[in-house]
């Protein structure tokens, strides 16, 4: 049996873990200070998947008051294929629905073949591929 539930403090080593060993392109705050300042301050969008006490599945569902935005959706090579993807997009989609987001946008690595993949699959459940952005980024202070 899977649960779903937000992360905890003591689980943000195991999330950085599943990160690297599901592929996740690093970034920048992929460090263990800034996922466990994620879990003090907004600790309810940043999800995990637990399967037999392990952590196999991860996504952030982040809401700034304007749109939500679901980032590092990662699932254990181990456990995938069996739909813990599409749950946990869908409850990270509860989770912003709940604090007032009516958009919500993905970041996908837009090499990653099997990540679009998925992504286009959700076109049922209304996700859409927006071709007239680009996206600009900017790291450190």
């Amino acid at each position: 049996m899977t649960v779903i539930r937000p992360c905890r403090f003591e689980e943000c080593p195991a999330v950085l873990a599943l990160w690297e060993r599901a592929g996740a392109i690093p970034s920048p705050t992929d460090t263990l200070e800034e996922l466990m300042r994620l879990v003090r301050a907004h600790g309810d969008g940043f999800l995990v998947a637990i399967q037999q006490g392990a952590v196999v599945g991860s996504v952030i569902g982040g809401w700034d008051g304007w749109r939500g935005n679901i980032y590092r959706l990662a699932v254990a090579p181990e456990a995938r294929r069996r739909g813990l993807a599409r749950k946990l997009v869908h409850e990270a989609e509860r989770v912003l629905t709940t604090k007032g987001a009516r958009r919500m946008s993905a970041l996908v690595e837009r090499h990653e073949a099997h990540a679009v993949g998925f992504w286009d699959a959700l076109a049922e459940r209304g996700w859409q591929r927006d071709e007239r952005m680009t996206r600009y980024i900017k790291t450190g202070a």
